[in-house]
């Protein structure tokens, strides 16, 4: 009996260990808080990349609690900008200001040297304003003109979605800065590590699959330009700088969800 007894300690270990791993992703993903008993450790951060997508999924669904809510006082377009909102709470606008920074890094440099630079510059210049307003103005536009029951749904399956896509770029390219507010996580990913992480996606996908509020075709179109995306931005990232960087992170997760909002509501229209 004493095997089978440690066996079952390992097991409890090892569930508590990944559960750990999951909110400390969330402590650094989000302003969430997160229990006492988690602690921390440096090491642990490159393990938690596996649980970005949790954290979407945790996102995802607060926002689209508070646009249910919202849209009980106000009209659509406002209960979506206030969700919006939230999202910039609930994450300090972390992956935003890395799309703006890469806006900024990408228009602005010649040479990967200059383009690293650009983009550790705290200060945002023109490209990344124009970028911010165009890319916050079309999220909220496309996500307003959606019928309210796909707007809960694409909430829901693009944030842990998009973040997968983020994810990719740890797993199959290189982080080209020695340091950064991203480097603790920017080892390179196992294939093991990957695999959690998309499976993390899958609660997320087979609830808005029952639900019913996203037609199969949206889904798919959606998830096909979100993926489109991403591998556009990774070859862009690859042939410019020889890699990515944490800002590129955020920037992969900005477009990817407004990709799979664009791929739902083309296929809701066409």
């Amino acid at each position: 009996m004493e095997p089978d007894l440690f066996e079952e300690e390992d097991m409890g270990e090892r569930v508590r260990h990944e559960l750990r791993l999951f909110f400390v992703a969330l402590q650094f993903f989000t302003r969430l808080p997160v229990p006492r008993w988690v602690g921390y450790d440096p090491r642990w951060l490159s393990q938690a990349a596996r649980y970005f997508p949790a954290v979407g999924l945790v996102v995802g669904l607060l926002l689209a609690l508070v646009y249910i809510l919202a849209t009980l006082l106000w009209p659509q377009a406002v209960a979506v900008l206030l969700s919006m909102v939230a999202g910039l709470l609930l994450t300090g606008a972390f992956h935003e200001d890395g799309f703006a920074d890469t806006c900024d890094g990408f228009g602005g440099g010649s040479t990967p040297e200059r383009v690293l630079e650009i983009m550790k510059d705290s200060r945002i210049g023109a490209y990344g304003a124009i970028g911010i307003m165009l890319m916050l103005g079309l999220k909220a536009t496309t996500l307003a003109t959606l019928p309210p029951a796909t707007v809960v749904a694409a909430l829901v399956l693009a944030h842990p979605l998009s973040r997968l896509c983020a994810v990719s770029l740890i797993w199959r390219m290189a982080y080209v800065r020695d340091e950064g507010k991203s480097k603790p996580i920017a080892e390179r990913m196992s294939s093991r590590e990957f695999g959690i992480a998309a499976v993390t996606v899958v609660p997320a996908l087979l609830l808005v699959l029952v639900s019913g509020w996203i037609p199969f075709d949206g889904i798919v179109v959606g998830v096909l330009l979100a993926a489109g995306a991403m591998f556009w931005m990774a070859r862009m990232f690859r042939r410019r700088i020889g890699g990515y960087t944490g800002d590129c992170l955020g920037a992969v997760q900005q477009i990817a969800e407004l990709a799979f909002y664009l791929g739902v509501l083309t296929a809701i229209a066409y």
